[in-house]
């Protein structure tokens, strides 16, 4: 009986980033930590965290990818991740440092916009509640 394989894309919203088949195992970066995926896995759905995916083919060396924060779907052999960014083609040293300085980086300046706009919409809140309509108006 021929061992099942599994198709891989990494989305991201403009394109297709990569795609590969024939995948015999998939490792993958979540918030709880890494975990794996063979073809007989049950059909899952993880969010992902910044890291590295690492993907090996049948007939090829590991695969290393730097990906964003996204989501993984695994529907029987079909895998898709979906994430906002991507890099391929450098070591896993330099693909490790890319997450840390261009990943974490931009949650970083994510959270700080994200504080910006509270306070904005804390001032606009406060000064629709002190704003008063005249009621002697007809």
């Amino acid at each position: 009986m021929p061992q099942a394989h599994m198709t891989l894309k990494v989305l991201l919203p403009y394109k297709v980033f990569a795609e590969a088949h024939q995948v015999k195992r998939i490792v993958a970066m979540t918030h709880e930590g890494a975990f794996g995926i063979l073809p007989n896995r049950l059909d899952c759905v993880a969010a992902l965290s910044a890291g590295i995916l690492v993907f090996e083919a049948e007939g090829a060396e590991e695969t290393y990818l730097a990906v964003d924060e996204g989501v993984l779907v695994k529907t029987g052999l079909d895998v898709r991740v979906s994430v906002r960014n991507a890099m391929s083609g450098m070591g896993l040293d330099a693909l490790r440092a890319a997450v840390e300085k261009e990943f974490m980086q931009l949650d970083e300046q994510e959270r700080s916009l994200r504080s910006v706009l509270t306070k904005m919409e804390s001032g606009f809140i406060q000064r629709l509640v002190a704003f008063k309509p005249d009621t002697n108006v007809l």
